[in-house]
C-alpha cells in the first residue's frame, strides 16, 4: 500500500506549458503517473505531448478528465490563487511545488482550506512519490526510489533525496516519500503524514527529516507520547550548527527561540523514543539497524 498516491491517482498539472511544468510533467509521465490534464489560461484546446489535453481552468479539467490531484508549477505571485482554484474546482490533493510564496498570501488559503476535504502539500516542497504504484507527483529523481516498507517525510527537499538514496543503497525500499515543504506556512505537517503512515499496513517504519525553526518536531514527540504513532522512527535534524537568527535556506528554517533549536528538537524526539541518526550520512545504516532490531 501507500499513502496519498496510488495507481488510480489522476493528476493534472497547473502550469503544464511553463518550463518547469513541461519538464516535470514529462518525467511524471515517463515514470508511469496518470497525468490526465494540464491547465494554463489561454492554452485550452491544445495537447501536451500530443496526448494530454490542456484546459483553461481547473474546473473544466476536472469535469472532462476526472482529475483528483493537482501539482502546481505556477510562479509565486499566482500560486495562492492557483491553490484556491484547484480546491474550488474539486481537487482532493494539491501539491504546490512553487517556492517564494509570500506567507501573507498563504494565510487566506489555509483559512479557506480549514475544515474542507482538500489536502494541500507545500508550498515550497518536492512533492510525493509512491514507488510501489509508480506514481510520482513532484520533482524528485525517480530512479533513486524502490518499493518497500519505509515511509519518508521531510521538511527538506534535497535531504529527502539523500535519505531515499541511502535507503535504496541499503536495500530498503520505500512505501511513500513526502516532502511537506520548508515554509512557515504549509498545508500539511509531520503529524498529518504520520497519521496516514500509522494506518498504512505496509509502512513498517518512517524516516523523518526535521530542521531548525518552529515546533513541528516537538509536535511529533507529543503525538508519539499520546499513542498516535507506534511504529519505529529514525530522524535527523539539520541545522545543528546554525546560530540564532541565521536562516538556513528555507523560510521556516530559522532559529527564533529555544524551542526552535536543533538540540531542543532532538531531545524531544529522543525522549519520545525516536532513534536519532548522528548525521544525515547515517540515515540508511541507522534504519537498517532499526529494522533488524524490530
Amino acid at each position: 500500500m501507500s499513502i496519498l498516491l496510488n495507481r488510480n491517482t489522476r493528476v493534472m498539472v497547473q502550469g503544464i506549458t511553463g518550463r518547469q511544468g513541461t519538464f516535470h510533467a514529462t518525467q511524471m509521465l515517463e515514470y508511469g503517473t496518470k497525468v490526465v490534464a494540464g491547465a494554463t489560461p489561454g492554452r485550452g484546446g491544445t495537447l501536451f505531448q500530443s496526448k494530454v489535453p490542456v484546459f483553461d481552468s481547473v474546473e473544466t479539467a476536472v469535469r472532462e478528465t476526472g482529475a483528483n490531484t493537482s501539482i502546481i508549477f505556477v510562479p509565486a505571485p499566482g500560486a495562492a490563487d492557483a491553490i484556491l482554484e484547484a480546491a474550488e474546482g474539486g481537487i482532493s490533493l494539491i501539491i504546490c511545488i512553487t517556492e517564494g510564496v509570500p506567507p501573507l498570501d498563504m494565510l487566506p488559503v489555509l483559512a479557506y482550506l480549514r475544515g474542507k476535504k482538500t489536502r494541500l502539500i507545500g508550498p515550497n516542497c518536492p512533492g510525493a512519490i509512491s514507488p510501489r504504484h509508480k506514481c510520482r507527483v513532484g520533482i524528485m529523481p525517480s530512479e533513486i526510489h524502490m518499493p518497500g516498507p519505509v515511509g519518508v517525510v521531510s521538511r527538506s527537499g534535497t535531504l529527502t533525496y539523500e535519505a531515499v538514496h541511502q535507503l535504496t543503497q541499503a536495500g530498503i525500499g520505500q512505501s511513500t516519500c513526502v516532502g511537506i515543504g520548508g515554509d512557515p506556512m504549509v498545508g500539511t505537517g509531520f503529524v498529518d503524514i504520520l497519521t496516514l503512515f500509522q494506518k498504512d499496513t505496509q509502512t513498517e517504519a518512517v524516516v523523518l527529516i526535521g530542521e531548525i525553526g518552529g515546533t513541528r518536531e516537538q509536535e511529533v514527540a507529543e503525538f508519539i507520547r499520546s499513542g498516535g504513532f507506534t511504529k519505529p522512527i529514525v530522524s535527523v535534524i539539520v541545522g545543528q550548527t546554525a546560530p540564532p537568527g541565521k536562516r538556513m535556506g528555507h523560510a521556516g528554517a530559522i532559529i527564533t527561540g529555544a524551542a526552535a533549536l536543533a538540540s531542543a528538537k532532538i531531545k524531544a524526539l529522543a525522549d519520545a523514543g525516536v532513534v536519532i541518526a548522528p548525521t544525515p550520512a547515517d540515515i540508511g545504516t541507522t534504519m537498517r539497524r532499526v529494522l533488524r532490531g524490530k
